[in-house]
């Protein structure tokens, strides 16, 4: 199974028992008509853990989906948990929110709306472009996919490459002359994961591990290299 994550920067410094106190009171309760049927929605924080640099957390919301059955559209509510975690890192406080890309990036709005009472204070985390480089080439062995951004070369936005061992070919160099890395997808030499990450810290996990040891590794390897 696929896990896959995206980390954000909280713009202020926070006391995580404060945060905690936010996050235990937040409950969202809407009510939604689809196909004539009304449905009670709700969109709360479970589980929350608390620890000296981290807590850990659960944000449960419900959503309505339709689906043909014999001719007819029914709706079908579902209710997705995602798993998050604010990390205190050399006194910055993280926010990774284990989803993918949109749901990670509605769901740290919600956060944020909750605990700041406005939109922009949890923002995306950004690894320079040169950390970015550097990380992979010093885990660019098994390196599989690469893409670069801001590219000089006219009607030109991306370029990428495709195979095996790519961070050893010459196309790699002479792509970086024109672009900035934006997306590899590399194996970790320290613990063995293949995973793909993007300069907005997207972490995309492939190899078979569970969620404790994916928030290890965000933990350990990607949260030191954001800007």
């Amino acid at each position: 199974m696929v896990l896959a994550g995206k980390v954000f920067v909280v713009r202020e410094k926070y006391e995580l028992s404060l945060l905690a106190e936010k996050l235990k009171t937040f409950k969202i309760e809407s009510e939604m008509k689809v196909e004539e049927t009304s449905f009670d929605l709700i969109s709360e924080v479970r589980d929350l853990v608390i620890g000296k640099t981290t807590l850990e957390g659960t944000f449960a919301f419900d959503s309505v989906f339709v689906v043909r059955h014999r001719g007819k559209s029914v709706p079908i509510p579902r209710t997705y948990e995602a798993p998050f975690t604010f990390d205190i890192y050399k006194e910055r406080l993280f926010l990774t929110v284990y989803e993918k890309k949109s749901r990670a990036n509605n769901i740290a709005n919600e956060i944020s709306k909750a605990v700041f009472l406005s939109l922009g204070q949890i923002v995306e985390a950004r690894i320079p472009p040169e950390v970015l480089k550097r990380y992979h080439e010093d885990n660019f062995e098994d390196t599989k996919i690469i893409f670069f951004d801001d590219v000089d070369i006219p009607n030109i936005s991306k370029l990428s490459l495709y195979g095996s061992a790519l961070g050893m070919t010459s196309l790699y160099n002479e792509y970086l002359e024109h672009g900035k890395l934006w997306y590899t997808v590399i194996k970790s030499k320290k613990y063995g994961y293949v995973v793909g990450i993007t300069r907005n810290s997207v972490v995309t996990v492939f190899s078979r591990v569970d969620l404790p040891d994916f928030k290890l590794f965000v933990k350990n390897e990607i949260i030191p290299l954001i800007g």
